[in-house]
Formats: C-alpha cells, sequence, structure tokens
C-alpha cells in the first residue's frame, strides 16, 4: 500500500513538472514573439528565455509555430467538453450554440487574444491557422455524434451542421479582429449565432420557392 502511495505521488509530481516546465515555454516564448515579432524570434531565444535546453523545447514543440498554436488544442478540448456537458434530451443546435458560445467566452483572455492578435499580424501564422478549422470541424462532428448514440443515419447531419458552424466561427473570428474595443465577447457570439440561423431559414425557404 505505502509503496503504491509513493509511485502515485511520484507520477503526480512528474506531470506537475511537465506541465510547469510546458507553461514556462509557452510564456517565454510568447511573451518574446509579443516584443519582438514572430520571426525575429529563435528557438534559441525562447529556451534561454525560459531556462530550458533546446531538446527539452522540442519534447514539448516540434516547432516554434506550434507554441503559438498551444492554446487552440485547449480551446478544441474545452469545447468537446462543453459538448458533452449539455443535456442529452437537447437538440444539437442549442447544444452546439450554448457549447461554442461558452468556450468562446472562457477562451477571451489576455494570453488567448494576445495569440489572435499575433496570428492576425504575422502571414506564415496565418496561413497555418487555417488549419485549425478543419480539426475543430472533425472533432466537433464527433462530439456531436457521441449524444446521438450508435445512430449512424445522425452521421451526415451532424457533419453538415459541424460544417456549417466551424465556418461560421471562422468568419466571426474574421470580423472579431474588427471589432470596438467594447465588444462584448458574449453578444458578439450571440450576434453571429442568431444571423447563421436566421440565413439557413431563408435559404431553406429559397430552396422551397424554387422546387
Amino acid at each position: 500500500m505505502a509503496e503504491n502511495k509513493r509511485t502515485e505521488t511520484t507520477e503526480g509530481r512528474r506531470e506537475r513538472k511537465r506541465r510547469q516546465t510546458r507553461e514556462r515555454i509557452e510564456q517565454a516564448a510568447m511573451t518574446l514573439f509579443l516584443q519582438r515579432g514572430f520571426e525575429a524570434t529563435t528557438i534559441e531565444d525562447i529556451t534561454e528565455a525560459a531556462d530550458v535546453s533546446k531538446r527539452s523545447f522540442f519534447d514539448y514543440f516540434p516547432s516554434k509555430e506550434e507554441v503559438v498554436f498551444a492554446w487552440q488544442d485547449a480551446f478544441a478540448d474545452r469545447l468537446m467538453a462543453a459538448i458533452a456537458a449539455r443535456p442529452v434530451d437537447e437538440s444539437s443546435v442549442t447544444a452546439v450554440e450554448a457549447a461554442i458560445t461558452a468556450t468562446v467566452i472562457a477562451s477571451v483572455d489576455e494570453p488567448g487574444l494576445a495569440s489572435g492578435d499575433l496570428i492576425h499580424r504575422t502571414p506564415a501564422l496565418k496561413a497555418r491557422d487555417q488549419l485549425k478549422y478543419a480539426r475543430l470541424e472533425q472533432k466537433l462532428a464527433e462530439a456531436l455524434l457521441l449524444r446521438k448514440g450508435s445512430d449512424s443515419l445522425e452521421r451526415p447531419r451532424m457533419r453538415v451542421l459541424a460544417a456549417i458552424v466551424i465556418g461560421a466561427l471562422r468568419v466571426g473570428a474574421e470580423l472579431w479582429q474588427q471589432r470596438p474595443p467594447s465588444a462584448s465577447p458574449q453578444d458578439f457570439a450571440r450576434e453571429i449565432f442568431t444571423d447563421l440561423w436566421k440565413m439557413l431559414a431563408e435559404f431553406g425557404d429559397e430552396a422551397k420557392t424554387r422546387r
């Protein structure tokens, strides 16, 4: 029993140390990126500021680009958890709107805003940024399907819903860069979804008229 307890404690300390090292690298890198610019900051600059070896850096990140996009992985994880937490009897549309709105609001903090601004003004990062939406779309579709159980008939519908919603999220992210300083992320997210559902309803009416 005592040996098992020591093992659990050691593993907990090891994971905590790894998390702290990763966070230290992220913080050092983002500070340098914002001060000097992404292109002007080298991996050597980051390792020196974080007080880690170059080998340690690559243990956590394959490139300096991945440091910037680390927060996006956290966003995806939070979104999946938010979808899973929605009531099982809630419609998929209601669940996805509530989950994304809550996740966006939780992500609009100083580090998240700083990362978004850095990506927006750095061409190399902006091009790479578009890849995240494909991953988000896939993960969202999977999370929505889990709420439906093993109903294979729902798969195409959930994939379409995920594609539509993530497309709106991408447009919303671009519009957010043009926001006034006093803009509320909660109101902004609600406006995006209100416009989205309204457009889809209008497109549906147009399609019926053509038939």
